[in-house]
């Protein structure tokens, strides 16, 4: 059974950091590209962050460029997201995505994990 499994939201203050965690299973995390979304209230779902199954390869929104930080521990079959400098705009359900590096068909979502950044 595939599972995306995400954690570590919350709520944080405006600068405060939060970090989410990803754990993967029922799948060969390893030849997966994983990807951090989110999606605010009334907005469409959005990439945050998305690494390569090796991790050598990353980017970022510009909105997160310098804040955020993603990686991958393939031994853990876990993504991670770090973020620093948190500010009201982030605030939203983060969703953890995996798609097959070799065949793009299968693209696995988690459930979502609520980050509310306010005073």
């Amino acid at each position: 059974q595939v599972q995306l499994v995400e954690s570590g939201g919350g709520l944080v203050q405006p600068g405060g950091s939060l970090r989410l965690s990803c754990a993967a299973s029922g799948f060969t995390f390893s030849n997966y590209a994983m990807g951090w979304y989110r999606q605010a209230p009334g907005k469409e779902r959005e990439l945050v962050a998305g690494i390569n199954r090796s991790g050598g390869s990353i980017n970022y929104a510009d909105s997160v460029k310098g804040r955020f930080t993603i990686s991958r521990d393939n031994v853990k079959n876990t993504v991670y997201l770090q973020m620093n400098s948190l500010k009201f705009e982030d605030t939203a359900v983060y969703y953890c995505r995996g798609q097959d590096s070799w065949d793009p068909r299968f693209v696995y979502w988690g459930q979502g994990t609520p980050v509310t950044v306010s005073s």
